[in-house]
């Protein structure tokens, strides 16, 4: 019989309210719901109290997006979380029981610091709204990218962006680029990755595959947030966006698919790997 699933969160939210963990809460809750499934989760503040998980306890993490700058800056937690990371790939390199990982945003843009993935940069203007992601070729063979559209819709909410694939890299570690910005023919400027699969086991999105309608209306409700974005982006930009949320064929159905699958095939790929230990110590 499998054992309960362990699942680690890493909050990287510094302490600031926000609705990306809930968004991963919610996710996560929603697996382990279903029938026949048995786990846990909790949750590390990995940026004000430099908590990391072990690796051994856990079979699946999931790293949050943020707020602030993703490049180093000397600060405990970073080394702390740059060790995690690569104790997550040398672990997945060397042993049977491989470790699952999904990082967002903000942990998204670490992990292509670590692995020098690409340049990471401020934006000249926040990305902020319910934005088109485009798949690259690769993208279009991504499993978890199955069932959505291209273009596909995800919240996005950043000042700084990843760009300048390094190719080598990307070979060196076996990773693949799976999504870009959205086309902008008026502005001379490179696209940002916008999704990448690191290795078979780990798995990243500069977007946010954990936002859902109801806490984008939260947000959108908190009177401060509402006037800054009517007053960065105009009142039209802001309808547009609210009409995005309520469409079944944006956020929805992104929040529906990405996260979720993630869950599910790392959980069948876990048990199958429990399986075969199983089976070689039986026999």
């Amino acid at each position: 019989m499998l054992k309960s699933i362990q699942i680690a969160i890493l909050d990287m939210n510094n302490g600031r309210a926000n609705e990306g963990i809930r968004g991963i809460k919610q996710a996560v809750g929603r697996f382990l719901s279903k029938e026949g499934i048995k786990g846990n989760y909790e949750i590390y503040d990995v940026r004000q109290k430099n908590e990391i998980p072990s690796i051994d306890r856990y079979d699946i993490f999931i790293s949050s997006g943020g707020p602030g700058n993703p490049l180093p800056e000397g600060l405990p937690w970073e080394k702390s979380y740059f060790d995690f990371l690569e104790k997550v790939a040398q672990h997945n390199e060397r042993e049977d029981d491989k470790k699952f990982l999904f990082l967002i945003c903000h942990s998204f843009q670490l992990a292509c610091i670590h692995w020098e993935l690409g340049r990471v940069c401020s934006r000249k203007s926040t990305s902020f709204g319910v934005m088109p992601m485009h798949k690259t070729e690769s993208g279009e063979q991504e499993v978890l990218f199955e069932g959505l559209d291209e273009p596909f819709w995800a919240v996005d909410s950043r000042d700084y962006q990843v760009i300048e694939p390094n190719k080598e890299a990307f070979q060196k570690i076996g990773a693949k680029l799976l999504a870009l910005e959205k086309i902008r023919p008026h502005v001379d400027l490179e696209r940002a990755m916008m999704a990448i699969r690191f290795s078979e086991e780990i798995f990243g999105t500069q977007f946010h595959p954990e936002a859902d309608s109801e806490g984008m209306m939260r947000y959108f409700n908190q009177e401060e947030k509402r006037n800054m974005i009517i007053d960065n982006y105009g009142i039209e930009k802001f309808t547009t966006m609210l009409d995005h949320l309520d469409d079944e064929d944006k956020i929805r159905r992104t929040e529906s698919i990405i996260l979720p699958k993630f869950l599910d095939i790392s959980y069948q790929k876990i048990k199958e790997q429990r399986f075969q230990f199983v089976e070689k110590n039986v026999y």
